[in-house]
C-alpha cells in the first residue's frame, strides 16, 4: 500500500475530528453557566469559572470524552406566587400575591439538586409557599394589612437558609404585593370599609382639630391684637400723663420763680423803702436837731433877757427856771438825752421834785377818784352816810376799798353772825358760824 493513501486517510480523519471539534465547541453566554460532568471531574463553565467560558459538549454517549451538561442561567430570574391561599393566625381565609427575585449563587450546588431551571424554579417555588404560608399564619389578617413590608422581610429570612442548600440566594427581600378575599368571603372588604371608616373618622377628627385649632389662632390672635392695642392706649396714656405732669410741673415751676422773683422784688422795695425810711428819719432828725438848736437860742435869749428880772426870785425858782432851760434845751437837742438831763436837774432840785410829786398825786387822785365812782356806779351797793355830810360819808364809803375797812367788815359780819336771826341768814346762805359764849 502506497503513503499517498494513508496520507489521504490521516488528512481525512483529522478533518473529521476538526469538524467535530467546530461542531461541538460551546462558548458559554456571559449570563449563563455551565457545569460539565465528565467521566473524572465536574466544572463549570462561564464568565469568570475556573474552566473559562469555554468547552467541548462531546456526547455523553462517546466513551471517555463524552459529558453530561447542566444550563442554569447567573442572571436574576423572579418568582411569583399569584392567588396563593393563605390563612392568618384565626384561620381566616385570604389570597395573596407575592414576588421575589433570586439569582444562582453556587451552579455546583444548583446542578447537584436540579437538572434544568424550570425544575429549580418548581423546587423554590415549593420552598416560597411553605414559608409565606408559615409566616402569615403566625399573625392576624389586619397586621397583615398594615404591616407588607414587615412581613416581606420575614419570607426573606424565612427561605434564606433553605434557598442556600439549591445554592440559590434572594436579590432582594421579597414582597407581598396584594391582600384579598378569596371566593364567598368579606373579610378583608369589612376590615378595609373598617379601616376607610376609622380613616374618614380621623379625617374628620382631623379637620375638626384643625378647624378648632384655626378658630383658636384667630381667637389669640385678635386677644393678642386687643392686647397690643390696650397697650399702645395704655403707652399713650402714661405719655400723655407724663407729659401733663411735665407741663404741670414746668408751671409750679415757673409760678415759684415768679414767687421768688416777687419776692426778691419786695425785699428790694422793702429795702429801698428802708433806706428812704432811714434818709427820712436821718432828715427829720436834721431839722429836729436844727429847729432844737433855734430853739435853743431863742430860749437862750429870752433866758438872758428875762434873767435880770428874775434875779430877785427865790433860789429855788431860778433852780427851776435854770433846770427847765436846761431840760428845754435838751428835749430840742435830743429826746433821749433830754430825758436824761431832765432827770438828773430833777434829782438834784428838791423844791422842783416836790412840785412834780404834788402834779403827778393830783392826777392819780383823780384818775383813782373816777376809777372808784365807775366802780361804785356799777356795783349794786347801798351807802348810808350817817356823817354830818355826804363827802365825809363818802370817805367812809372808800375805807371799804382799804385794809382798815376790810377788817371792820370782817368784824361785823362775825358778830352778826352770832345772833340768832345771822345764824339764822348764815345757814340758809350755806355758811356755819362759830357760837362763841359771851
Amino acid at each position: 500500500m502506497s503513503a499517498l493513501p494513508i496520507l489521504y486517510v490521516l488528512a481525512g480523519i483529522f478533518a473529521f475530528w476538526v469538524l467535530l471539534a467546530i461542531l461541538y465547541r460551546v462558548v458559554v453566554p456571559t449570563n449563563m453557566v455551565h457545569t460539565v460532568q465528565s467521566k473524572k471531574k465536574t466544572t463549570s463553565y462561564g464568565t469568570g469559572r475556573e474552566g473559562k467560558n469555554v468547552y467541548y459538549g462531546w456526547p455523553s454517549w462517546i466513551p471517555n470524552i463524552g459529558v453530561t451538561v447542566i444550563k442554569l442561567p447567573v442572571s436574576n430570574f423572579d418568582l411569583s406566587l399569584n392567588d396563593y391561599e393563605a390563612y392568618d393566625k384565626d384561620r381566616v381565609p385570604f389570597k395573596v400575591d407575592v414576588t421575589s427575585f433570586f439569582r444562582i449563587k453556587d451552579t455546583n450546588i444548583a446542578s447537584q439538586r436540579v437538572e434544568s431551571m424550570p425544575e429549580l424554579k418548581g423546587q423554590i417555588s415549593l420552598i416560597v409557599q411553605g414559608a409565606v404560608r408559615k409566616v402569615l399564619a403566625s399573625d392576624y389578617i389586619d397586621e397583615i394589612m398594615l404591616e407588607r413590608s414587615k412581613f416581606g422581610d420575614q419570607f426573606t429570612s424565612e427561605v434564606s437558609e433553605q434557598l442556600s442548600e439549591w445554592g440559590v440566594e434572594s436579590v432582594k427581600s421579597m414582597e407581598l404585593m396584594d391582600i384579598r378575599d378569596t371566593d364567598g368571603s368579606r373579610v378583608i372588604a369589612n376590615i378595609m370599609a373598617k379601616k376607610t371608616s376609622q380613616i374618614e373618622m380621623e379625617s374628620r377628627k382631623e379637620v375638626a382639630a384643625n378647624n378648632q385649632a384655626a378658630e383658636t389662632a384667630e381667637i389669640e390672635a385678635r386677644q393678642v391684637v386687643e392686647i397690643r392695642q390696650q397697650q399702645a392706649d395704655q403707652a399713650v396714656g402714661e405719655r400723655k400723663a407724663l407729659k401733663e405732669k411735665a407741663v404741670g410741673i414746668a408751671l409750679e415751676q415757673s409760678k415759684q420763680e415768679v414767687l421768688s422773683q416777687t419776692k426778691e422784688t419786695q425785699t428790694r422795695d422793702m429795702e429801698v423803702k428802708r433806706v428812704e425810711l432811714v434818709k427820712l428819719a436821718e432828715i427829720r432828725r436834721d431839722e429836729q436837731v436844727v429847729f432844737a438848736e433855734q430853739t435853743k437860742k431863742t430860749t437862750v435869749i429870752v433866758a438872758e433877757g428875762n434873767f435880770e428880772a428874775k434875779q430877785q426870785e427865790a433860789q429855788g425858782i431860778k433852780v427851776e427856771g435854770a433846770a427847765m432851760a436846761e431840760a428845754e434845751k435838751l428835749m430840742q437837742l435830743a429826746p433821749v438825752q433830754a430825758m436824761i438831763t431832765l432827770a438828773k436837774e430833777i434829782g438834784e432840785n428838791p423844791g422842783y421834785q416836790q412840785y412834780l410829786a404834788t402834779i403827778e398825786g393830783i392826777k392819780a387822785y383823780l384818775e383813782v377818784g373816777a376809777k372808784q365812782a365807775e366802780a361804785l356806779q356799777k356795783a349794786d351797793v347801798k351807802i348810808i352816810a350817817n356823817s354830818g355830810n355826804p363827802v365825809s360819808g363818802m370817805k367812809n364809803v372808800m375805807d371799804i376799798f382799804s385794809t382798815s375797812g376790810g377788817t371792820n367788815l370782817g368784824g361785823m359780819v362775825e358778830a352778826f353772825a352770832q345772833t340768832p336771826l345771822g345764824e339764822l341768814i348764815m345757814n340758809q346762805i350755806g355758811v356755819k358760824a362759830n357760837k362763841t359764849d359771851l
